[in-house]
């Protein structure tokens, strides 16, 4: 836990903290609004939080020479999460012009 300073470890987990909380509040609001399209954006942002995860479970271990798949992992997951966030706007768009037509 040394590799990171206590000011940099706050913003760190209050950021994993805040993306939690922003797919449940978007989850919310897909039952609130009755548009069920949200939901693929709950789902899209996933992969960029196991990618949040990956980090500070890396720097939790010192970033150990043992563990740094989780890089590779962490990459991987925030391009995943990146086109997963893409698609879901793209799906949620495409809902709303299907509103506008009805």
């Amino acid at each position: 836990m040394h590799a990171l300073s206590i000011p940099t470890w706050v913003i760190h987990v209050s950021s994993v903290i805040e993306w939690i909380a922003a797919i449940w509040l978007i989850w919310r609001y897909a039952e609130v609004s009755g548009d069920s399209t949200w939901r693929s954006l709950s789902f899209g942002m996933l992969p960029a939080l196991v990618s949040a995860m990956c980090a500070c479970t890396w720097h939790f271990f010192d970033n150990s020479p043992s563990l740094e798949w989780l890089v590779t992992l962490q990459a991987a997951m925030t391009v995943v999460g990146n086109c997963t966030v893409a698609i879901a706007a793209w799906w949620i768009w495409r809902g709303s012009k299907k509103l506008e037509k009805s």
